[in-house]
């Protein structure tokens, strides 16, 4: 098994991947920490990503850490209203801080993916689903 928190936090920039209707799209995203098997992002209620993973969960995201190797992670996104959790991001990450301000702020969303499968590609090992 592969420790997917330590690649990210090397590497913690990536692609979130949403269904908006029938359409995939995508954007640059931020890791933040991870807990057992759930990954945590954050993002703005006012987003059309927030709204696209409260209606359709499915996710991916993808983070290259200097091709060696391509992680991504494949589940649902869940959303926690843990104020705990939030100060937690707040506290870690300076630039969220400076946009949200405080854990109560009525449009800073966070969420986990809960993973349900993880890919990897490296040029000396190839492709490995785990």
């Amino acid at each position: 098994m592969i420790n997917f928190a330590e690649i990210l936090k090397a590497e913690p920039t990536g692609v979130l991947a949403t269904l908006d209707g029938d359409k995939v799209k995508t954007r640059v995203f931020q890791y933040l920490f991870a807990d057992g098997n759930k990954a945590y992002f954050c993002t703005n209620s006012e987003k059309p990503v927030y709204a696209q993973l409260v209606k359709n969960p499915n996710v991916s995201f993808c983070s290259m850490n200097k091709y060696n190797p391509v992680l991504s992670i494949n589940g649902k996104a869940v959303f926690t209203e843990s104020l705990e959790l939030k100060k937690k991001a707040l506290d870690e990450n300076p630039m969220i801080q400076t946009i949200y301000h405080s854990p109560d702020n009525p449009v800073f969303k966070i969420f986990y993916i809960d993973i349900e499968e993880m890919q990897t590609f490296s040029f000396d090992q190839g492709p490995k689903t785990y």
